[in-house]
Formats: structure tokens, C-alpha cells, sequence
């Protein structure tokens, strides 16, 4: 493997390792460049960073994870280098392998609690990939152009070095992992150092899931599913037919495209919730209903926290079910996780069937026409667009979001 081009650090609150750390990079990496991405530190970090000759890349708190995201956009074409902010020891020992990946061990154990996370990451990256890892959360890895391609954008949080590994395995590149003489600041067995490990045992359990890719093209685990774990066996339905799309949906876009391709998730969808309406509500209306807020709700779901927005705006009108709603809108807004379409698809539902006890006769069929028109005008016209261009509207969509 060539030496890299650059070599990425996420910091937060690092102010008093950074420094070295950038040093010690420097002088054994001449030819790269050192981009630290601050993670929304609330010390010195950054400004420090600068003064010690690294790239800065500034960042509200958003995770290890999209941190180095955000900072391999910065970086020129080429392998890449990845480093913890607090890391003593030499690094150049990464680039003599011409593995894809390369992974550092630490030659002697420092800290840390009972094992448990590191156990359990190694065997969630068995399960996903049949690779048997070593040292599955180190964050000391060199990356060959070719793993760079197939690795990022990375997971979220700490989960980012597990489904890296998993994603080069199934990639079918070459891993190594080689011991090295290093050493960094462990946590220790304290509150402090449960509840970081706490986080990261979370954080590596999503990366394993499924993920999806926001609109500024961050990897983000899908959670909208969990709307299936209710009572009601229609909504459990239709979340699933949406996670069947969110798992191994391809390009298509829109009815008109996946009824061109033929065979696609969203056909299934398009035949399959429809009829869980239809099952559930016994009525052509109730299964129309059903499957166009479905539709329209999924439409939307094109920006943090819009769908759940609408959903709740529908909710209050029809009386429909709200906790779960809520509780899910601070995670979208934060671009934390997705509700991807077995969310919106599930909210959408969840109009769709409270409407049909709210809505008779012709109010029904009002609806129906509405929900049937606004599909259409998807079709052919961004919603998102005629969002931003509608003042009131475009208040209302970017109230909680966040802005990197």
C-alpha cells in the first residue's frame, strides 16, 4: 500500500493530546495531509489543531462516525490514514502491507472495562461477514483507495470501525491486522468509562443493522421499523414491506419507474399495501386511503424530521396515535438515525387506517382525491422544492433541524 494522502483524526475535547498527536502524524506522513474534524469540542481543539499544522474541519457534536465522513470529503483521492486524537505510538508500520485494510493492534492492553463490547463487536462482524476480527474497534486503520470507495461514507458514533470491517469483507478486500507498540487514553472502570462503553456497545449494535444515506450523504441507521412493533398487525405489515424496500431497494424512483423495471421492491410495495388495507379495512376506500398516505408520507421523507412533521399535523386532525411520533422526531432532526420507508410508509399507514373511522362517505372520497393528486404532483414535481419555495412552509420544514 502506498503511504496516504491524508490522514483524518475526529476530536472532541482533545485539547490537551491534539497537538502531539498532529506532530507525531506529521513527521511520520510528510506527504499527507493531517484533517482533524472537530466534534463539536467545547475546549480549545480546534484552535489548537491549527496551530499544530492540521486541515480543520469544524463540526456541530455529531459522532465519530460522521466526523471522519465530513473530513474524507476534504481529503485528495487516494489511500487514507485514520488516527484517534490521543494516539502515541508510530503509524507508518500501517502502509507497508499492501492489504486494502489495515488495522492496528495494540501490543499491550491499557484500561478499558470487562471485554464485553470488544466481544461482542467481534462476533456481530463474524455474523455479518464470516470475517473472524482481532482488534474490532480500532480506530488506527489505513485504507487503500480502493476500501476508501467501499467504506465510506462510515456508520455513525463508534460503530464506525465495525461496519467498516464488515464492508470490506464484503467487498471481498484484504484485511490485516499487524500488532504495533501503541498506546492512547483508556477508560478506566468507572461511571464515566460504562457509560462510554455503554454508548459504543449501542452504537456498534446499529451500524450492524441497517443503514441508509441522508440527502447530504450520511450513513444513518434506519429505525423507522420499530413503528411495526405495535399491536395493530396492519401497521406491522406495512413497516415491513418498507423494510424490505430499505434493505434491497435499487435506483428506481417514483411508480412510473419501478413499474417500468418490472419486479421491483416498490411494486411489492405498490401491490402489498394496498391490500394490507384492503384486509384490514374490508373496504375499497379504506385500501386506497391506506396505500396513497402511505405513498404521501414516504414522498415526503426527503429531509430530517419532514414526515414526522406532516404526521403529526394529520394525527392532530384525525386523532391518530402521537407517542411514537414524538419520541422518533428529535432523532430525525438530528440526523441520528432515518425513518426510511418502513417508518414513513408505517406513519403513513397509521393516517391512512385512523382516517377511515374519522372519514365517511364523500369526506372519504375527498381525501382520497387529495392524497391521489398530491401523488401525482409527486410524480412530476419535487415536493420539496414547492416546500422551500412556499414561505410558511418552509418555516415549518426547517424548525429543529439542525445545520452542519
Amino acid at each position: 500500500m502506498a503511504d496516504p494522502t491524508a490522514i483524518l483524526v475526529a476530536a472532541r475535547d482533545e485539547e490537551e493530546t491534539i497537538a502531539a498527536t498532529v506532530a507525531a502524524l506529521k513527521d511520520q506522513f510528510p506527504s499527507a495531509e493531517v484533517i482533524v474534524a472537530d466534534d463539536g469540542s467545547r475546549d480549545g481543539t480546534a484552535a489548537v489543531a491549527e496551530r499544530a499544522g492540521a486541515r480543520l474541519v469544524r463540526l456541530p457534536r455529531r459522532g465519530k462516525g460522521q466526523a471522519l465522513t465530513m473530513a474524507e470529503r476534504e481529503a485528495p483521492p487516494g489511500g487514507l490514514l485514520l488516527a484517534d486524537a490521543d494516539l502515541v505510538g508510530d503509524l507508518r508500520p500501517l502502509s507497508d502491507h499492501d492489504a486494502d485494510l489495515t488495522i492496528a493492534v495494540l501490543a499491550r492492553r491499557q484500561g478499558g472495562g470487562f471485554g464485553i463490547a470488544k466481544e461482542a463487536a467481534r462476533r456481530l462482524i463474524g455474523a455479518c461477514s464470516s470475517y473472524t476480527a482481532r482488534e474490532p474497534l480500532s480506530g488506527q486503520r489505513a485504507l487503500s483507495a480502493t476500501a476508501r470507495e467501499q467504506c465510506f461514507p462510515l456508520a455513525p458514533g463508534f460503530g464506525c470501525e465495525v461496519r467498516m470491517t464488515i464492508d470490506a469483507a464484503r467487498s471481498g478486500l484484504r484485511i490485516v491486522e499487524i500488532e504495533l507498540p501503541l498506546s492512547h487514553e483508556a477508560t478506566g472502570r468507572d461511571l464515566a468509562g460504562f457509560a462510554h462503553r455503554g454508548r459504543q456497545l449501542l452504537d456498534v449494535l446499529l451500524a450492524c443493522g441497517p443503514l441508509g444515506v441522508n440527502h447530504r450523504g450520511l450513513r444513518l441507521p434506519l429505525f423507522g421499523w420499530v413503528l411495526g412493533v405495535r399491536r395493530d398487525p396492519a401497521v406491522s405489515a406495512v413497516a415491513a414491506l418498507g423494510l424490505v424496500d430499505d434493505v434491497w431497494s435499487g435506483p428506481e424512483r417514483g411508480f412510473r419507474a419501478h413499474l417500468g423495471s418490472g419486479r421491483t421492491t416498490g411494486v411489492l410495495k405498490l401491490v402489498g399495501i394496498p391490500l394490507v388495507g384492503l384486509i384490514a379495512t374490508r373496504t375499497i376506500s379504506g385500501a386506497l386511503v391506506v396505500g396513497l398516505a402511505a405513498n404521501f408520507l414516504n414522498q415526503l421523507d426527503t429531509r430530517p424530521g419532514r414526515a414526522l412533521k406532516a404526521y403529526l399535523l394529520g394525527a392532530a386532525a384525525l386523532r391518530a396515535p402521537v407517542g411514537s411520533a414524538v419520541l422518533l422526531l428529535p432523532y430525525d432532526l438530528r440526523e441520528k438515525a432515518m425513518l426510511g420507508d418502513a417508518g414513513s410508509n408505517a406513519l403513513g399507514a397509521m393516517l391512512g387506517l385512523s382516517s377511515v373511522s374519522r372519514l365517511t362517505g364523500k369526506s372519504r372520497w375527498l381525501a382520497i382525491g387529495a392524497l391521489a393528486g398530491l401523488t401525482l404532483l409527486g410524480e412530476r414535481r419535487s415536493l420539496g422544492e414547492l416546500i422551500e419555495r412556499a414561505p410558511g412552509l418552509r418555516a415549518l420544514d426547517r424548525l429543529g433541524r439542525e445545520q452542519l
